[in-house]
Order: structure tokens, then sequence, then C-alpha cells
């Protein structure tokens, strides 16, 4: 199996969402049973990396997706020397709520590629809609460590899991400079 150039919004119909297994549960039962049904609310948005060819179902495989929503954080869980220069109500953020490989591609710089899309994404949305930084919620040690090789800072403890953010300066030195 291969992956196609560019993500595309989750699609019950062309999607093949139970064949997905990236070897966490958690992530496994989001995207067979909860990402459309929060897309359908309105609470967030999930992106697929399809595979390029489809399955005997007629669908395409899932390699990789990300989801993500629009949130906030408390000024004062910031390290001081940001929260001093942010007004004294919750701050506007993205939330990257989901990114996951599938196992057939782990080790293969998919991971990589799924989070710098992810980023490029929120960075295009912040031109409209601004938000101070992208927090993520790690599962593991393991995802931990993946988003603090890509810059992300831990920011506090959320829902008994290590929250890490990336201020949007950060993402706007990625790719304003790979923009002109």
């Amino acid at each position: 199996m291969s992956w196609a150039k560019s993500f595309e919004e989750l699609n019950k119909i062309t999607h093949d969402r139970d064949s997905f297994d990236c070897g966490e549960t958690e992530l496994n039962t989001f995207i067979k049973t909860q990402a459309a049904k929060h897309m359908q609310a309105g609470i967030s948005r999930t992106m697929v990396l399809p595979g390029t060819e489809p399955l005997p179902n007629q669908k395409y495989p899932i390699c990789s997706f990300y989801s993500i929503a629009p949130s906030s954080i408390d000024r004062e869980s910031l390290p001081p020397k940001l929260a001093k220069k942010l007004p004294r109500y919750p701050v506007p953020v993205f939330l990257l709520a989901q990114l996951a490989v599938h196992k057939e591609f782990h080790g293969s710089g998919l991971g990589k590629v799924s989070l710098s899309r992810a980023l490029k994404y929120l960075w295009e949305v912040n031109a409209h809609m601004r938000a101070y930084a992208i927090v993520v919620d790690c599962l593991t040690e393991s995802a931990q460590s993946f988003y603090t090789k890509y810059g992300f800072e831990v920011l506090c403890e959320h829902n008994g899991r290590v929250r890490l953010f990336l201020p949007m300066k950060t993402v706007e030195l990625l790719f304003s400079t790979s923009d002109k």
C-alpha cells in the first residue's frame, strides 16, 4: 500500500475506517466510531491521507489522519514570560486532537509528513481565525517524544496527560519563509 499525495476531509463513503490500525486502541476507536460524528456535530475536522488503491470494498484505506479543533487555554498555564504578554481571559489555541499513522507505515517518515501537513493546514486557518498556539495532549511517552522532537514544549498536565504547545510564531517561522 502507498499513500496519496494530499490529505482530504474524512468521508465515510470513500474512506475505509474499519481497516485502520495504528496500534493504539483509543486512536483506532476514534477514527472508526467518533471522527465522523464529531465532524457532523461541528466540533472538529478530521483529515485523512488515503491509500492510492481501493480495497475490495471499493473504499480507500486510511494511511494516516489528524483531527483538529478550536480550543482555549488558561493564560496561567503558559510559562510566565509568555503569559505576562497576554490578556487575563482564555487564550485561543488550535487543538491537534488526534494524529495517527497506520502501523504498516511506522518508521517510514509518514508521522513527520502528517504533522507537517497538519501544521501547514493550521497555519493557513490562522490567517483567517487567529490562535496563539497549537496544543496536543500526548497519549503516550513516545508521542510526547515525537512532538518534542519537532519543537513542542511542555505546557501542563491536562486530564492525566502531558499537554504540549507550539506557539504560532514558531509555526510562522516554518511556513512564512517557505512561501517566499
